[in-house]
Order: structure tokens, then sequence, then C-alpha cells
């Protein structure tokens, strides 16, 4: 890889842009040594989880973790495995990172609004890419994020475990072989039980933190702590609700068991029904995705202790010759066929899945395509929630046919200069 003008990169992110595109993708990302070196990107909360996932390998080193907030960092350096001798560096801004050659992949577990433009310029930079879910804020950025990983060759696994589970391979091979026979409709849902995020005034900036790195291509608004660590999720901002959080779990799952492409129609319905507080996502939603043969619902009620047959997360299946059920203690069939599977490990098998796919080539579990079409449907939901009415989607052009309106609500308006290439 050439090397980069520190000092340009970092004054302007369409400078930034032009530079990485312009970077040959040829190098240590390419063929990784025995030892793969990994940055981390976000490292408030998930990004924690992920260090200890990744440094518990053998042939991992955490090189660097990233967090425009430094009071994060003693917290993270703690995340990582004790076998590794040497301390991972900390970098405030993830431009920075990308400069690095000796890095090998990224781990993008930032908030939702960060993650295609953190991906796309990571592929630009020559190196791939684990991006937590949801993986985009909108649906034109998903798009985008497919056409980086495909132009530039990288490996792009989206953080959607479950597609490294064996016993929800086990559960897609039983639905293929038609020993459920057709199946008309499927519902998943999660009845989170979190509590109200009340209201809270606009506070200075924290020390130590580079908020206006925080916000990237966000609009900049005042600094709020319920638009801050973690609670941005339920800000249209920065995150996309409780059905991008979770439900893209329970989609993605529902998705790849049925064989599901792209839906017909979509409908939404619910609201903030429950709480009074600072949050603009639903804390009640239904949304309905009509697929060619099969209707899939997704339902959240976040204020809820108990959810369908009393589990607070689950997936189920109602098809002609039986009732499949996946839940925490695996899937099993009712109304039909005696079969089940015992629930198996995900996270571990599907973080290894990455590392492997940067040794021999290969396309990761949960590729970047796959989860860009499950997470449309979180982000097709949203609009039919937001405008209120049903849509028609069109799967080749990927809008809404004649609604203007809710067209609008497939991308962003970018602050510069974080600015989402329009060609990667």
């Amino acid at each position: 890889m050439s090397s980069l003008n520190r000092r340009r990169f970092l004054q302007t992110s369409t400078a930034s842009a032009a530079a990485l595109t312009a970077v040959a993708v040829r190098g240590a990302a390419d063929k990784p040594n025995d030892t793969i070196r990994l940055a981390v990107l976000g490292v408030h909360g998930r990004g924690c989880a992920l260090i200890k996932g990744f440094s518990s390998f053998d042939d991992v080193e955490i090189a660097a973790i990233c967090d425009p907030d430094e009071n994060v960092a003693a917290k993270a350096r703690q995340c990582v495995n004790k076998r590794q001798q040497r301390e991972p560096k900390f970098e405030r801004d993830l431009r920075r990172v990308f400069e690095d050659r000796a890095v090998d992949a990224v781990v993008v577990a930032t908030p939702d609004h960060w993650h295609a433009l953190a991906t796309v310029w990571a592929c630009q930079a020559g190196k791939h890419v684990y991006v937590e879910k949801p993986i985009s804020h909108n649906l034109t950025e998903g798009r985008r994020m497919v056409e980086a990983a495909r132009k530039y060759k990288r490996v792009v696994q989206v953080g959607t475990q479950r597609r490294s589970g064996s016993h929800y391979a086990s559960a897609a091979e039983f639905v293929r072989s038609g020993k459920l026979g057709k199946v008309p409709f499927a519902r998943t849902w999660i009845a989170g039980h979190r509590p109200s995020i009340g209201h809270k005034a606009d506070k200075p900036i924290p020390a130590g933190v580079d908020y206006d790195l925080w916000l990237g291509p966000a609009p900049k608004r005042p600094f709020n702590p319920n638009r801050f660590h973690y609670e941005w999720h339920w800000n249209w901002d920065y995150g996309t609700g409780e059905i991008g959080n979770n439900g893209i779990h329970g989609l993605d799952v529902a998705r790849w068991v049925l064989g599901l492409d792209a839906p017909k129609s979509i409908s939404s319905g619910g609201g903030r029904l429950y709480y009074d507080d600072d949050r603009q996502t639903p804390d009640t939603q239904i949304a309905v995705f009509d697929f060619p043969g099969t209707t899939l619902i997704w339902e959240h009620r976040i204020w809820s202790k108990t959810g369908v047959e009393g589990e607070p997360f689950g997936i189920i299946l109602y098809g002609e010759k039986g009732t499949l059920v996946f839940d925490k203690k695996g899937w099993h069939v009712h109304d039909g066929d005696v079969a089940s599977d015992k629930a198996s490990e995900t996270e571990k098998p599907h973080l290894r899945n990455f590392l492997d796919c940067l040794k021999d080539g290969k396309r990761p579990n949960a590729d970047i395509e796959e989860g860009h079409k499950s997470t449309r449907l979180c982000h097709l939901g949203n609009i039919a929630h937001r405008v209120g009415r049903r849509l028609t989607f069109d799967a080749t052009k990927e809008t809404l046919r004649g609604d203007a309106e809710a067209n609008r609500l497939l991308g962003r308006t970018y602050r510069a200069p974080f600015v989402l290439p329009e060609k990667v």
C-alpha cells in the first residue's frame, strides 16, 4: 500500500476518500501473516466484548483501539486477553488507523451512523472489516458498503453471529428439505423490558470527548447524554431503533432459513406509546413484510417483561406440516414431524470464521451482501413507520414506488467533511 499524506488525510474527509480510493489494495492486509493484527473502532459496550472475543485467539493481536471518547480507553485495554503482552495503542480518530499499514483488519463497533463511512474508508485503505449489526444507518449506505467490499476485494463480515450457529444451519436444512412444507407466515420478536431514558437537558461536552468526531456525518447538535453512549440507539440521527438493534437478528435468521430475498410491500404500526421520554424511535412496533409466498412480522415491546410463548426473544415459522420454534434452548417442531436441535455456540465460531476468511479469501458466513439485505428490512420497517403508510419496494432499484417522501428516507444528508462518496 502506498503511503498516505497524514496531514492532508486528516484535514478533510473528501480528500481522505480520494486518497484512499487511489490506494492499491496489495500488501499486509491482503494476506495476513500468522498473526492477524486488528484495530477495534468504538469500544464502549459492544466493542469491549469484541476485543475479548477476538483477542482470545492465539493468532490475533489487538493492535489498536479507537474511540473519540478517551475516557473509555482504560476499560477497553482491560478487555484485551492477558496472553497478549503488547498493549494496543489508542487513537481517537479512526482515519489514523486506516493509515497504519500494519493493521490487517478493523472491527467496526461504532454507533450506527458511522458504520458505512468507516467500512467504506477501511476497504479503500485495503483493510478487511468486521462490522457490527445493523450494517448501516440507512438503506443507501448498505449498498455502498457492498460495492466497496466487492471493488476492493475485501472480506466484510457482519456481526449477525447466528449465521455461524450450527443449530440455525440445521434448521435451515430441515426447512429446505420440505419437512415443514410451505411456510406462509413467520414472526420474530423481542420484549426487552428496557427502562425509560427520561428527559435530560443539553450539557457541556465531557472532558476527553471529541464530540465533533463522534457526530461525524450526523447533524451538529448540542451534547446531550440521551443522544450519547448507548442512548443514541433511540435517536434517528444516529440509530435505527429496536428493530435495527435487535430485530436484525431475528429478521436475518428468518430470511436465511426461509430463503427470502426482498419484500414486495412493507407496513408498520406502533409508536412511542408507553414511555414519555426523549426517545424518537418507537417503544412499540410491528413491522409486516410481504414476500412472495410468505408474510414475515417483527414486533417489539421494549417495556414488556414477556414476549411470545414466554420467550423474551424468538422466531416462529408456521408451516403447513408443523410449527418450528427457535428459543433459548435451540429449535423444535410441534404439530408435525418431531424434530429439534440444541442451541449451539455462535459468537466464537463467527469471529473465527472471519479470521479464517482473511487467510483463505473465502466469503464469510455473514457476508456484507446478506447483511445488507437483512438490514434493509429494518430500514424499510422504520420508513413505513415514519411515513405512516404501506410501501411498495422495487428490489432492482432499491427504491419505493411512487413515494417521494419515503424515498428521501432511504439516505441522509451528510455533514461535511464526513461525506459518504457516491461512487466508492
